[in-house]
């Protein structure tokens, strides 16, 4: 039998588990080889699919909370490396939807949130930036014209298919629960507080019985998240910030499926390294706070401050789990624009970065001291003389002498202090 017969034969037999003419051995062989490389993306790939994902004129303003942002790029992973896996299996067959807890509880946000469309537009340009990629990889596979053209013909119609399929799927399960999104304490909690913080007409009177929440005197904005931890242990993570502030109450409202708003009526805030401390106890949760602020504009504002303090601690993808916008809002201003900030880093500090983490520690608390080494000592307990040989060491690792730039220096080493490990030195 001719190869063009045999061809012939292969996409006339049953399309069972396929939806179009099944490929050829020769296309099925490399749908799978292509298939296994899209299951161990490259970073950078990773990266571009990320990048369209949040950062889109039409889906960037849905995905301002790290929470939202870090669920659209699971859900986007999520179904690249569900058609992947199909593929090896059982390359050009047809997808089944993905149904995976990371896709569901992405979409079940975009609807606590009232961002139902826009779930849809992300996944939708996760496809596009996928496909792009995945012909990449199959023009890297084969010179044989007729096989690549196969191959993306066929893959472009199941990439196509598990999409719809997909959005499919989860919209039918989102359509049985959206009631219980939708209604209940926590839903009507945030769809009033949404109305406060977009500045709506809405009297005070009412939203207080709505909320349950006085919104006079002094306010605290926090936020809580962690992902993949579960729903109680941000619950004790928001009574510890209750009992570090010394709060009597407090108005919770449940934001994502991991992460709580909070609102604490104290006029005073603890510092990060309190909160640090206090939140040693509660693996993989964080917490950003704002600063006390009065009546309904404080309301409104004392969040937007938390909100920067947890953009700020995902985009520096920092170890600590506690921030306040009193000790962060320096950071929070130099570290827009992460790759400049980190070669303000390295050129206004040098070997500093890489040295013992103890020396940036006493040049960081003795420029916070006004130069004052008995105070520095007192601070980190430790002998006067230790702290001096300390800042020895640190001017001979610095470009510059301390005393030419202490202002530079000291916003270098606070940025140090948030940020988490880099790609080039691990």
């Amino acid at each position: 039998m001719s190869e063009d017969l045999e061809r012939d034969r292969d996409r006339d037999r049953d399309r069972d588990g396929y939806g179009w003419p099944a490929p050829s051995e020769a296309a099925r062989e490399v749908i799978r080889r292509g298939a296994e490389q899209a299951l161990d993306p490259r970073p950078e790939w990773l990266t571009e699919l990320f990048d369209a994902v949040v950062h889109s004129e039409r889906t960037e303003p849905a995905y301002t909370d790290p929470v939202l942002q870090e669920g659209a790029r699971r859900a986007n992973l999520s179904n690249l490396l569900h058609w992947a896996a199909a593929n090896v299996r059982d390359p050009g067959a047809r997808v089944s939807a993905n149904r995976s807890p990371d896709l569901l509880e992405a979409k079940r946000d975009m609807v606590r949130r009232g961002l139902d469309e826009t779930a849809l537009e992300t996944w939708r340009r996760g496809q596009n930036v996928a496909w792009r990629r995945w012909m990449e990889i199959c023009f890297g596979l084969t010179d044989d014209q007729a096989v690549l053209h196969e191959v993306l013909a066929v893959t472009s119609r199941s990439i196509s298919a598990f999409i719809d399929d997909t959005v499919a799927a989860v919209a039918e399960t989102i359509r049985a629960e959206r009631h219980d999104l939708t209604r209940g304490t926590h839903p009507e909690r945030l769809a009033m507080v949404s109305l406060l913080l977009e500045g709506a007409p809405v009297s005070r009177e009412t939203a207080e019985t709505r909320l349950g929440y006085r919104l006079t005197g002094h306010h605290l904005g926090a936020i809580v998240w962690g992902h993949d931890v579960p729903g109680d242990r941000l619950e004790n993570a928001a009574e510890l910030l209750l009992t570090a502030t010394g709060a009597t109450g407090r108005l919770t409202v449940l934001a994502t499926g991991s992460s709580l708003w909070l609102w604490l009526p104290v006029p005073t805030a603890p510092c990060s390294d309190e909160l640090n401390a206090a939140f040693a106890s509660v693996p993989s949760v964080h917490v950003a706070v704002g600063h006390p602020r009065p009546g309904l504009d404080g309301f409104r504002q004392t969040h937007l401050e938390a909100a920067t303090v947890q953009r700020m601690m995902a985009r520096l993808a920092t170890s600590r789990r506690a921030g306040t916008y009193a000790d962060t809002q320096l950071v929070a201003l130099l570290s827009h624009d992460v790759a400049e900030a980190d070669r303000f880093i390295d050129d206004t500090l040098g070997d500093l970065v890489h040295a013992d983490p103890d020396l940036a520690l006493t040049l960081r608390t003795y420029l916070d001291e006004q130069c004052n080494a008995a105070r520095v000592a007192e601070r980190l307990h430790t002998h006067r003389n230790t702290v001096v040989r300390r800042l020895t060491r640190c001017d001979e690792l610095l470009p510059r002498p301390i005393t030419d730039d202490p202002v530079g220096i000291g916003a270098a080493l606070h940025l140090l202090t948030w940020r988490g490990a880099r790609g080039d030195d691990g």
